[in-house]
């Protein structure tokens, strides 16, 4: 490309350079930058990006581009940009370290989770920021490969404090709203120029006058495109420009200029045309390469030259085209014959051992009929690509080896697999048609009932409901014929879907799958096997015949969760409901406890968000809603890095248990109806028990009784126990004695079988709501002794707040303001502002002036900086609190400066105690 072509294209683009030497300036500074640059074809994003360059002196400028061909490569995008920096390899953490050598091929291992490679690319990019100022530019980024591009928004997202500026260039209409992994990043739309500007960039590149109504026509069709305004009149004689610009033409500016390079292109001579068909075929833009494909094509050498000397490719280190259009351009010009003829060479030129994968695709663009060698060759680098984590990838390796394969039976089998790999690629209706075209062929038994439980699992991703329940009951079925240990997980699998349809599935509910599942055989004993009996026991026998085993399934789980950290992962689902269910506080803190610390350790942040949603719930549980809010906050963070979608469940929970929003049931009921479309039942129950807390805190009683009792018409697992508890306080306050008595008889049953402190505390306070006199006292004191054993505080300081509030009824005044204070402060140090409230007005009553609450840490720091301080202040280090968290050890360090300004502290030991204090 020619020196003087981007100073001609940057006419009437200062406001867009502004911007560009802001960014840079403020990388350099140490706040990082991410923009993405968004425009159609030839509007000048790359002339920007250019620009951008030219201003980062004293920057390291890392650059990648997303190329077309590229786009079934997994990591390809990722370790164009990479390369440079992987002399800092071994100064990464070991995981990191190890997932990025992974992903990139250059050790074996387990596939890595592929966001524990974004914190890898994190760490690479701010270790090598430590030195000098990093400009990473991608463009073309609509073409990056699917895994490189989760990859690089990922870190986008986490980029803060350090010194790099991360841009990507995007053509517009390219890719779906669901496939742009950089939707939400902050962005520069670069549009045509304004009419004077582009008259004017006109004007320097025809030669000659020029009519004023046709070169305003001009103006007006391209719409100030810079590229348009220097490539359409390229080729027209003066006669052409006179009359009009030729023809009008409503096809999309895009297409025009395309059709403009294909002129160009068809005026070069054959082996030209032939060289540049190569060039776009290879996306490298190896030059080595494209030499031993020219001998295989038997091109002249002088073929690049007259390629050169039409402005459209400079053969340089790299070949590089003048603009992506030309490349599109030079590639649909060919007719099919001759693409394939050019894949075959690029494959024969490919070396098989440094670059198999590739080599292989070329194969399969330049077969013309199913080649089972080729085939082959697919599945191979698919097995590698799902090695390195690459699950995109590997689908499309498999897709492709399906159509390739002549034999019928071994295309079902690839079709199947191909299936799989698409579905945890996260393309659910592309699984779907490959598990169609797998039931054409002629597959065994086993592998029709795979193809079942598989399009049973996909519809559950897609519908968390009722609608999954048939197909894993059906595949569960036809699995007990061939595979036992599969048998049991889809039947488990069905168990869960069952319980999430709730009382929205029609079809005989969640016993009905319990008893099926009961006479499945069973093979060699697993954690699932115990987790499945244990609920086919709950729901086939009741609460009671349910609680033996499904304790000794937490106990296993718990147990075995040290060596084995993915039944952990794959199960929480399931066991915390569980759980919960049996008021078992300890499982549920050991529980989450494991499955946050696997989560980080192997940076599965598809995982870590409900394992932070859950650990959160058991914060609230215990009176922590400061560190629940924390994890809340994380979760939502890295649920909108990774876009999947948020969960609600503990920001709900705090919702509710704080009280203090007048917009909580509307919240509440808002999340209630968003699953209710989804078919998730249990949603329902959910939304009720928390509308009965919310209630009862704030003195609601009529409304508690009325949204606990919807909430307990359905036995929901880990929701209906906690709802019943929430009836007999609203019931009690409301002189309800029928639903008071006959919630408690199920209170009973289930805190017995449950048998812990927890369960036992529970029972007390309940049956002291509904009695009186000495048995009433005695109770209370019973529930408070049983509950300060346990991990529950809430319910602790509940049951002080009830009890106060008996002792005052009963003019019992001094004894109720001790029970009344120690409820009020505990629920006051919470943030459980209505339940507070309540013990405020009680403690009012008996004549105790309140005193006003200090300002807590929560008001003065934020929920990520109080987290990164309560680490520190346990004696992590920066690298260690970044590798959690996921944020470079720069952020790290920014966050921490902050709060030691906030708390007035200069050193990690101060911290220490100002932290102590608050809590």
């Amino acid at each position: 490309m020619s020196s003087s072509a981007p100073r001609g294209r940057l006419r009437g683009r200062r406001g867009e350079c502004g911007t560009l030497d802001r960014l840079v300036a403020s990388a350099k500074a140490g706040q990082s930058q991410v923009l993405v640059l968004r425009g159609e074809a030839g509007v000048g994003k790359s002339a920007l990006v250019d620009h951008l360059v030219e201003r980062a002196a004293g920057c390291q400028v890392l650059r990648a581009v997303g190329v077309e061909s590229e786009m079934e490569l997994a990591f390809a995008g990722l370790h164009q940009l990479c390369v440079p920096m992987m002399a800092h390899l071994d100064d990464l953490p070991g995981p990191q370290r190890d997932a990025l050598s992974i992903a990139f091929g250059v050790s074996t291992g387990s596939a890595p989770d592929r966001f524990l490679v974004g914190l890898a690319v994190l760490s690479l990019l701010a270790e090598v920021a430590e030195e000098q100022p990093l400009l990473c530019v991608v463009d073309d980024a609509q073409w990056l490969d699917r895994v490189s591009a989760q990859t690089l928004a990922f870190v986008a997202r986490r980029l803060l404090a350090e010194q790099v500026a991360l841009v990507f260039a995007v053509r517009t209409s390219t890719l779906g709203p669901g496939d742009d992994q950089l939707l939400g990043l902050p962005e520069l739309v670069v549009r045509g120029l304004r009419d004077d500007d582009a008259r004017a960039l006109l004007e320097s590149v025809v030669p000659g006058r020029l009519d004023e109504r046709v070169r305003d026509r001009i103006v007006a069709e391209t719409r100030g495109n810079p590229l348009a305004l220097l490539e359409l009149p390229r080729g027209l004689t003066a006669a052409d420009l006179a009359g009009g610009f030729g023809r009008p033409d409503a096809r999309p500016l895009a297409n025009q200029i395309e059709q403009s390079f294909l002129r160009r292109i068809g005026a070069l001579p054959g082996d030209s045309q032939r060289l540049l068909l190569a060039a776009a075929a290879e996306p490298v833009g190896d030059v080595a390469l494209l030499r031993r494909v020219t001998e295989h094509l038997d091109i002249a050498p002088d073929a690049a030259a007259a390629a050169e000397a039409a402005g459209l490719i400079e053969f340089g280190t790299r070949a590089r085209f003048r603009h992506p259009l030309v490349r599109s351009a030079a590639y649909r010009a060919a007719d099919p014959a001759e693409r394939q003829e050019v894949h075959r060479a690029l494959a024969e030129a490919t070396d098989p051992r440094s670059d198999p994968d590739r080599r292989a695709w070329h194969r399969a663009h330049a077969a013309v009929e199913p080649d089972e060698t080729v085939a082959g060759e697919l599945e191979r680098s698919a097995d590698r690509a799902q090695a390195r984590g690459g699950v995109a990838a590997a689908a499309a390796f498999l897709k492709r080896a399906t159509e390739l394969t002549p034999d019928p039976a071994r295309r079902g089998t690839r079709a199947l697999a191909a299936a799989q790999a698409t579905f945890e690629a996260g393309a659910p209706d592309t699984a779907l048609e490959l598990l169609a075209a797998a039931e054409m062929g002629p597959l065994d038994e086993l592998q029709h009932a795979r193809l079942a439980r598989l399009r049973g699992q996909i519809v559950f991703a897609r519908r968390r409901g009722g609608d999954a329940l048939p197909l894993l009951l059906d595949a569960a079925r036809r699995l007990e014929r061939v595979d036992e240990g599969q048998a049991r997980e889809a039947y488990l699998e069905a168990i869960g879907a069952a319980v999430f349809a709730g009382r929205l599935d029609g079809r005989g509910g969640v016993r009905q799958v319990a008893e099926a599942a009961r006479g499945a055989p069973q093979g060699p004993r697993r954690l699932v096997d115990t987790l499945l009996d244990g609920l086919a026991a709950r729901f086939a026998e009741g609460y009671a015949s349910g609680a033996p085993p499904l304790k000794r399934a937490l106990r296993a789980f718990l147990r075995d969760a040290g060596r084995d950290g993915d039944d952990i992962m794959r199960w929480l689902w399931l066991t915390w409901l569980v759980a919960g269910d049996l008021w078992d506080d300890e499982a549920w803190h050991d529980l989450t406890t494991h499955a946050v610390r696997t989560a980080r350790e192997t940076g599965a942040l598809n995982f870590l968000p409900l394992a932070l949603t859950y650990r959160a719930g058991v914060h609230v549980h215990a009176g922590e809603f400061d560190l629940a809010s924390t994890l809340v906050e994380e979760s939502d963070a890295i649920t909108e890095a990774t876009r999947n979608s948020p969960l609600a469940y503990a920001s709900l929970l705090l919702l509710a248990w704080r009280g203090e929003d007048p917009e909580a049931p509307a919240r509440i009921q808002a999340n209630v109806r968003d699953a209710v479309t989804w078919g998730e039942g249990r949603a329902i129950g959910l939304g009720h028990y928390l509308n009965a807390i919310l209630y009862n805190g704030l003195g609601q009683y009529r409304a508690a009784l009325a949204s606990a009792e919807r909430a307990c018409e359905h036995d929901d697992l880990g929701v209906r126990g906690f709802s019943l508890m929430e009836l007999v306080e609203a019931a009690a306050r409301c002189d309800a004695p029928e639903p008071a008595a006959a919630a408690l008889r199920h209170i009973e049953e289930r805190t017995l079988a449950g048998g812990t402190e927890w369960a036992h505390g529970v029972l007390a306070r309940s049956k002291a709501l509904l009695s009186e006199g000495r048995t009433a006292d005695r109770l209370y004191h019973e529930a408070i002794e049983h509950l300060e054993r346990s991990r529950i505080a809430v319910h602790l300081a509940r049951t002080h707040l009830v009890y106060g509030e008996w002792l005052r009824r009963e003019n019992r005044r001094v004894e109720a303001r001790e029970h009344l204070r120690t409820a009020h402060e505990m629920l006051q140090r919470f943030g459980a502002k209505a339940f507070a409230e309540r013990a405020r007005r009680e403690l009012l009553a008996t004549g105790e002036t309140v005193r006003r609450r200090t300002v807590e840490m929560r008001e003065v720091l934020t929920a990520q900086e109080a987290q990164i301080a309560r680490l520190a202040a346990d004696g992590k280090t920066n690298s260690e609190i970044g590798a959690e968290l996921f944020i470079s050890p720069r952020t790290v360090e920014w966050h921490l400066h902050k709060v030691f300004t906030k708390l007035d502290v200069k050193s990690r030991n101060k911290l220490r105690g100002v932290l102590a204090c608050s809590s």
